[in-house]
């Protein structure tokens, strides 16, 4: 058997970059995995949820293309609800889906701190509660954020990404608590270099990154893998970095 063969994970912002790498992973390990984000068709960004779905099966693995816009409550719980009658139910859950904005303060429009504010907060709230019930109906299961090791960068300053991913740690690490009776194990995941993601390279970014900075994502998929085998008796109620977790590639 594989690691987690039986097991149902849904992953938000799943289309590309570390999404489809941790998608990808979970797949590998043994679950189901639906595919869940925005882009169905391809854009300016390369990715679909149809192509990622797409190289799952393709690999041999389980896999189902699940459009789902995580600022809308009601795209979230027919994403979810879609994952269970595809599935039979979930037993974990990856909240990825995320926006950068890393401009300074004083010159941030509010449109731009909303949008992170609703998708990198809101949104791992609204994909968090709508999952939890099939969570413990299963009789516990997994839980994962990813977030950013630039939460605790308060050296160069503030910007709305950070904060955003700053209060989805402080959300999970409640929220273990709160649910260690129910099985579910609670953590967060970021990278522990730079992932150079589609979106990243689209914006230009990675010209910045010198090569021993730069992280490939398919350790942000072992790192996943990891977590996603945890329950409350094992590791939960943590912020990881993922190399601490996987070797160094």
């Amino acid at each position: 058997m594989t690691t987690l063969d039986g097991k149902v994970a849904f992953v938000a912002g799943a289309s590309r970059g570390i999404g489809a790498a941790i998608a990808m992973a979970l797949a590998e390990a043994g679950a189901a995995v639906a595919v869940a984000a925005r882009t169905e068709h391809e854009g300016r960004v390369p990715g679909t949820i149809g192509a990622v779905a797409d190289r799952i099966v393709e690999a041999g693995g389980r896999a189902v293309a699940v459009p789902c816009d995580v600022t809308s409550e009601e795209s979230v719980e027919a994403a979810i609800a879609t994952t269970v009658k595809e599935f039979g139910g979930i037993d974990v859950v990856v909240a990825n889906a995320g926006v950068l904005w890393l401009g300074p303060i004083d010159s941030t429009p509010l449109k731009r701190w909303q949008l992170c504010l609703d998708v990198n907060l809101t949104g791992v709230f609204l994909v968090t509660k709508a999952a939890i019930p099939h969570l413990r109906a299963r009789g516990g299961g997994s839980l994962i954020a990813v977030t950013t090791t630039g939460v605790d960068m308060i050296d160069r300053g503030s910007n709305a990404y950070w904060v955003s991913k700053a209060a989805v740690e402080r959300l999970y690490l409640g929220l273990a608590s709160d649910l260690s009776t129910d099985n579910i194990a609670v953590n967060c995941l970021s990278p522990s270099r730079v992932v150079l993601t589609e979106g990243w390279a689209a914006a230009g970014g990675g010209q910045r990154i010198p090569p021993e900075a730069i992280e490939p994502p398919e350790t942000m998929g072992a790192a996943a893998t990891l977590l996603a085998r945890q329950d409350a008796s094992g590791i939960t109620g943590t912020v990881q970095r993922s190399e601490t977790l996987v070797p160094r590639v």
